[in-house]
């Protein structure tokens, strides 16, 4: 009799979402996410970017048909993620791979969730692409006070500057409580993990260089790093420079909790390839959000977004992502990429 009434109770506490009561008590539940959009671009070829492919003209036929299914297909993700532990879904969603702000704006305008009341901040960088990183959030629980870029420098083996995205960083009151974000898309892994590992570390430099700033001046500043790392939790640029753990015992002074690296080491991850998984798309956290405090929020849990209309239901890649274009045949589906999550209660 005892058993089953532990299991109901169970069932009733897992099944909280938002902000309800549990004897007496308030337990309210947010969500923050990233996700790589996998090249959202519109149809125009812009000026100074390496953008033509996306064109009409261009060897993908990018046309206005197939950019539409692009942002019916995101906003779909972005209307469904965490809505069991929120019924409005994710508070804060960072992005990458936009093109710039009319994008983002025909996404967060979309019907699935336009209600939503999402607002972007959104800075052009300098990416030889022209593509960019992104915050999305819901102006009913999150309000910001400051937005900058950083922006990162780094030099090929001439000596020259390669443009490349900046790192987003964002302040604000989350229901009242101040947290810092900082949104990354890390330097690929296109001409090899060895030779472009040296930017990946130019990148975690200043992203750790970013979080001493802000802890100067902030003592417990909450902090949460999302982005595209271009690495795995183990790699050294996440680790190493970054000072990234997943293992609460091993962290040290100052050093960062790695929530995604909890998954990674179970095998799981965000993006496929070659018959294992990846996990670039991290979600990394300040020791305060480890630190459960009375009407304050830390972090619950991590999770992947992967239902499964966001693979591949058959074929050689089946349960793979099922991407919008595998080189320039069109396979009209959802991005490259699985996003990741984050719960914060209190």
């Amino acid at each position: 009799m005892y058993r089953v009434f532990f299991s109901t109770l169970l069932v009733v506490f897992v099944g909280l979402v938002g902000e309800q009561s549990l004897f007496g008590q308030k337990v309210d539940t947010e969500v923050v996410a990233f996700y790589n959009l996998e090249n959202l671009f519109d149809t125009i070829d812009s000026e100074g970017v390496s953008d033509f492919e996306f064109t009409p003209e261009g060897k993908k036929k990018w046309n206005s048909k197939k950019y539409d299914t692009k942002i019916k297909h995101l906003a779909k993700v972005i209307a469904d993620l965490g809505t069991e532990y929120n019924p409005k879904g994710a508070a804060i969603f960072g992005v990458a791979e936009v093109e710039n702000i009319s994008v983002l704006n025909d996404l967060v305008n979309a019907d699935a969730v336009k209600d939503r009341g999402y607002e972007i901040i959104h800075f052009d960088s300098p990416d030889l692409r022209g593509i960019d990183v992104a915050l999305l959030y819901r102006s009913d629980v999150f309000k910001v006070e400051e937005s900058y870029i950083a922006p990162l420098e780094i030099y090929d083996e001439n000596g020259e500057q390669v443009p490349t995205r900046d790192q987003l960083v964002v302040s604000g009151f989350l229901n009242g409580e101040k947290v810092y974000f900082i949104v990354n898309h890390w330097p690929s892994r296109y001409n090899g993990e060895e030779s472009s590992r040296p930017f990946r570390k130019k990148a975690a430099l200043l992203t750790r260089a970013l979080v001493d700033y802000i802890t100067v001046l902030d003592r417990k500043a909450k902090i949460i790093i999302m982005g595209d790392l271009n690495d795995d939790p183990d790699n050294e640029s996440v680790l190493l420079h970054l000072r990234a753990h997943s293992i609460k015992s091993d962290l040290k002074k100052d050093d960062l909790f790695n929530a995604t690296g909890l998954l990674f080491a179970e095998g799981k991850g965000t993006l496929p390839y070659r018959g294992s998984w990846n996990l670039f798309d991290q979600i990394i956290i300040s020791t305060p959000l480890l630190n459960a405090k009375k009407n304050r929020y830390s972090f619950d849990s991590v999770h992947i977004f992967k239902p499964e209309y966001l693979l591949q239901p058959e074929g050689k890649y089946k349960g793979y992502t099922w991407r919008t274009y595998v080189g320039n045949y069109y396979h009209g589906g959802f991005s490259d990429h699985l996003p990741s999550f984050i719960l914060l209660t209190k």
